[in-house]
C-alpha cells in the first residue's frame, strides 16, 4: 500500500545542494521524500514529493526507491534513516525489518552516486528542534525550556531513542540502543508480569514491553498472571479495546504500559542529563495519546525520589512522527555535508 500525503516544508539552512532522496525506514512503514535544499540564507528545505509504503507490500528496500524514482525526477544521493545499527560494510542489524538492508546494494540497484545511513532516531532528533508548538501536545512541564540536550524517543515497532546536544550554532546527535537494555520493574505487577515474560527468554528488553509487540507481550504475560485466556492477538486489537473500554484486561494492560512508559523516560532524562525537553513519538502513542494523558505516565514520570523537582522542569511533548524522520534524515546530510564543506 502506498499513500502519497501533502509535502512538509521545514528547517532553514544556508547551504546549495541538488536534490535528493530521503527515506525514514521503519519495520511497518516506509517514508520517502524527494528534497530540495534551500539555496542562500533563509531558504526553506522542501519536501516536494511525499509516499509512505507498507514494508510487507514490496519485497527489498531497493524496490520501494525505485517504484518512488519513477514518479519523480532522477537525483545522485540518498539518505536513509533506518533502526539498528549500521557496520562498516554498510549491511544494517536490525531485528525490526522484514527483509536485509545494505546501503551498497542499493547503490548498485538504483545507480545512486552515495546512499549515507543514519539512526532513525538520531535523524527525527535532528528534526526535534524545528518542531513548531502547533505540532505537538503537551503532556507535563513548562511551555519551554533552556537550549539543552532533548530527548526524542517513540514505541513503534521497536523502540528507538536519541538525545539532540546543541553546540554552538550546530548540534551533536548521541544515538543509542536504549530500547536494548534491561526493563525495570516498579511495582508488584510489573514484578508479576517481568517474571512472566523472562519464563521465555533470559533477557528481557525495554523493547519488549514499550513498542507495538511489546504491548501484546505485556498483554499476554498480564493474562497469564490473571489466569486468562488471551482474546486479542494484535497490538492495534489491544489498545482499541483499552481505549474504547470494552475489556478491562486490555485496559489494565495499556495502563501498565503507560506506566512503564513514564518510569523509563525519566530514568533516561536523569542517565542523558536532559535539559531541553522531552519529544515522544512512534507509531503508537498518537492513537493513544487520550489514554495517555488520563494515565499514571505523568506521575511515573516524576516519581524520581530527590529529583523529582528537576523532572518538573522538563517540558514532556507528543508529536506525531509522520514526516519527521524524513525531515531528520535530510536536516542530517545537509548538516553533514555543511560541516565537511566548513572543513574543507
Amino acid at each position: 500500500m502506498t499513500a502519497v500525503v501533502p509535502p512538509l516544508q521545514t528547517t532553514r539552512y544556508d547551504c546549495a545542494a541538488r536534490p535528493f532522496f530521503a527515506a525514514d525506514v521503519g519495520g511497518t512503514h516506509v517514508r520517502v521524500g524527494l528534497i530540495q535544499p534551500g539555496v542562500g540564507e533563509g531558504h526553506a528545505i522542501d519536501v516536494l514529493s511525499y509516499r509512505k509504503y507498507r514494508c510487507a507490500d514490496h519485497p527489498s528496500l531497493s524496490a520501494i526507491l525505485a517504484d518512488f524514482a519513477s514518479h519523480t525526477n532522477a537525483v545522485a544521493d540518498c539518505v536513509i534513516a533506518t533502526a539498528g545499527y549500521a557496520l562498516p560494510d554498510g549491511t544494517v542489524i536490525t531485528a525490526n525489518l522484514p527483509w536485509p538492508l545494505s546501503s551498497n546494494r542499493i547503490r548498485q540497484d538504483l545507480g545512486f552516486e552515495a546512499v549515507h545511513l543514519v539512526n532513525d532516531f538520531e535523524a527525527v532528533a535532528h528534526a526535534a528542534a524545528h518542531i513548531s508548538a502547533s505540532q505537538v501536545l503537551q503532556l507535563t512541564g513548562p511551555a519551554d525550556a533552556p537550549r539543552g540536550p532533548t530527548l526524542v524517543i517513540g514505541p513503534g515497532t521497536g523502540l528507538g531513542a536519541a538525545v539532540w546536544i546543541p553546540v554552538g550554532n550546530r548540534s551533536v546527535v548521541l544515538a543509542t540502543e536504549a530500547g536494548q537494555a534491561s526493563l525495570a520493574a516498579t511495582t508488584e505487577l510489573e514484578m508479576a508480569v517481568l517474571q512472566q515474560m523472562l519464563r521465555d527468554r533470559s533477557h528481557v528488553s525495554i523493547e519488549q514491553a514499550l513498542s507495538g509487540p511489546g504491548l501484546l507481550n505485556l498483554y499476554n504475560a498480564l493474562c497469564a498472571v490473571r489466569g486468562t485466556t488471551p482474546t486479542h492477538a494484535t497490538p492495534d486489537a489491544v489498545s482499541a479495546a483499552a481505549c474504547d473500554g470494552s475489556d478491562p484486561l486490555a485496559v489494565e494492560t495499556l495502563q501498565l504500559f503507560c506506566g512503564i512508559l513514564g518510569s523509563t523516560i525519566g530514568d533516561m532524562a536523569l542517565l542523558y542529563g536532559v535539559q531541553g525537553g522531552i519529544y515522544l513519538a512512534g507509531g503508537i502513542l498518537p492513537k493513544i495519546s487520550q489514554f495517555l494523558l488520563n494515565s499514571t505516565f505523568v506521575e511515573r514520570f516524576l516519581n524520581k525520589g530527590p529529583m523529582t523537582k528537576a523532572l518538573q522542569s522538563i517540558p514532556v511533548k507528543l508529536v506525531e512522527h509522520g514526516q519527521l524522520g524524513v525531515i531528520g534524515a535530510a536536516s542530517w546530510y545537509l548538516e553533514k555535508t555543511a560541516t565537511k564543506a566548513f572543513a574543507a
